[in-house]
């Protein structure tokens, strides 16, 4: 298990600083074609230059898991992303939705399920 959760770390961190990279850079092409809303969003979010923030999240979450340190703050920094890109395939954009974003979902999980712990206290009533 333990080798299964440092690999998933490693994949979701090189995932996130990659594509975060990309946001910036622009080294990988966009798609042709991106159909209707999700046309008009992504469009929105390059003219706005809202990227910028949603790509500096991902590249900071991603190079914190890489160098092993703050783990915890990278997940809840990168779940905040990664459900923003959920919301996005399932409501504008559902053919796109596999595998891509199913992986990574996968490898967050597999990530912070031995950190549960860490995650305990945010969901404690405070009474």
């Amino acid at each position: 298990m333990r080798y299964t959760v440092l690999a998933a770390r490693i994949v979701l961190g090189l995932i996130f600083v990659v594509l975060g990279l990309n946001g910036f850079l622009l080294f990988m092409p966009p798609p042709p074609h991106i159909p209707g809303n999700a046309g008009a969003f992504s469009g929105a979010m390059f003219a706005s230059h809202y990227v910028y923030f949603t790509s500096g999240a991902q590249v900071l979450g991603g190079a914190l898991l890489l160098v092993n340190r703050y783990v915890p703050l990278a997940l809840i920094v990168l779940a905040g992303v990664i459900l923003n890109i959920l919301a996005f395939h399932l409501t504008m954009w559902p053919q796109a939705l596999v595998p891509f974003p199913v992986l990574v979902v996968v490898c967050w999980f597999v990530v912070a399920w031995p950190l549960r712990a860490h995650f305990a206290p945010i969901f404690t009533a405070k009474v």
